[in-house]
């Protein structure tokens, strides 16, 4: 069993908080990634569990055993950093064997161990090499051969792929997802990537502050944020924000803020019908808001003009910066729609995927 499982995990540097009351139980071979912008503490929970930084509070188990105070060498765990540490003097060989020479193995069995972990990962070629005669992808991969060939429990990674240009960090990325498959082991990974998060993730913890904000599958998190900072930080480009109203006209409810009037669904109206008059923060996604009206919920109160201001030609898709007199917002729309700069189209709003956040706490309505 390589379940990994931390209960109210927290770590103090001094008077400064970096993670605050961390509770998780990892499955055993699940891929977890950890996600937040930069000092959210996902590195430092990352270090906790490979036993680099001792918790201030609560404990971490791998498996069946209380791990809280064991050293990382017995923790059975392996990690990638981000910068690879690679011995720069030592060939691919001896690079990803020489964990193995220092537990005093078997040269076979460590001859072997490298090998197969090569095999796997197609660096078969380049064990003679020196770290200098590889690229950045070849790196990263001696890298995971040095891990994989302890065997670990438990494999830990810190940002691996933020030093790889966009294309190879795809490529990569694929392999990672492959590797987990292939290993059937447990995974921790840590990015502030959340396309990363998204693609790799069996679930994600999305971190904050210190704070855990949510946990989930990529697309609970994605659907149903829990709050605005999540809703946010998911998804790119990001959701709309517009500071809105919640009013109502006869049977119905609206959310109305600067120039939007849109209908709410009304199988809604009775979580809605306690921010009636109140303050609230509307929240839609690019691409819920189309150019045709191609869902059911597209009646009176969805449809609004507005104009191009901004237009990005992604290939596939374009993204519309649009503007409504005093608001904007950002569309997507596919290319093959004939759109132009400062044209005025007619916008739909799939009301069905509309969000609504508490102004005070943030949390989604």
């Amino acid at each position: 069993m390589s379940r990994v499982i931390l209960e109210n995990v927290g770590k103090l540097f001094g008077a400064t908080v970096a993670v605050s009351d961390f509770s998780l139980e990892i499955r055993d071979t699940e891929f977890i990634v950890l996600v937040g912008p930069s000092g959210c503490g996902k590195s430092t929970t990352l270090r906790m569990v490979a036993g680099l930084e001792e918790p201030t509070s609560g404990v971490i188990r791998i498996g069946e055993r209380d791990v809280t105070g064991v050293p990382p060498r017995d923790r059975n765990v392996a990690m990638v950093f981000q910068n690879y540490a690679l011995y720069p003097h030592m060939d691919v060989y001896r690079n990803m064997g020489f964990g193995l020479m220092i537990r005093k193995l078997d040269k076979k069995e460590i001859d072997q161990r490298v090998k197969q972990a090569a095999n796997i990962l197609g660096i078969t070629a380049l064990l003679s090499r020196k770290p200098r005669q590889l690229s950045g992808g070849e790196r990263q991969r001696v890298a995971l051969g040095r891990a994989i060939v302890r065997a670990p429990e438990v494999f830990l990674f810190d940002e691996p792929l933020s030093n790889l240009d966009a294309k190879l960090r795809v490529h990569t990325r694929l392999e990672l997802k492959k590797l987990h498959e292939r290993l059937a082991t447990t995974m921790i990974y840590v990015t502030h990537d959340q396309v990363e998060a998204m693609t790799l993730g069996d679930r994600i913890v999305v971190m904050k502050n210190s704070f855990v904000q949510q946990i989930g599958t990529p697309l609970e998190v994605y659907h149903n944020p829990i709050n605005q900072f999540v809703a946010g930080f998911i998804g790119s480009p990001s959701m709309n924000f517009i500071e809105a109203h919640v009013v109502g006209e006869g049977n119905d409810l609206y959310v109305q803020g600067g120039d939007l009037k849109l209908m709410l669904p009304r199988d809604r109206e009775t979580r809605y019908n306690t921010y009636l008059n109140r303050k609230v923060i509307f929240g839609i996604r690019p691409e819920d808001i189309h150019g045709a009206p191609i869902f059911s919920h597209s009646g009176e109160g969805v449809k609004l003009r507005a104009k191009v201001d901004v237009l990005e030609a992604m290939g596939s898709e374009f993204i519309a910066y649009m503007i409504m007199d005093n608001t904007g917002f950002i569309a997507r729309f596919p290319s093959h729609m004939n759109i132009s700069h400062k044209q005025e189209m007619d916008l739909f709003f799939n009301m069905e995927r509309a969000h609504l956040f508490d102004v005070a706490t943030g949390l989604t309505i």
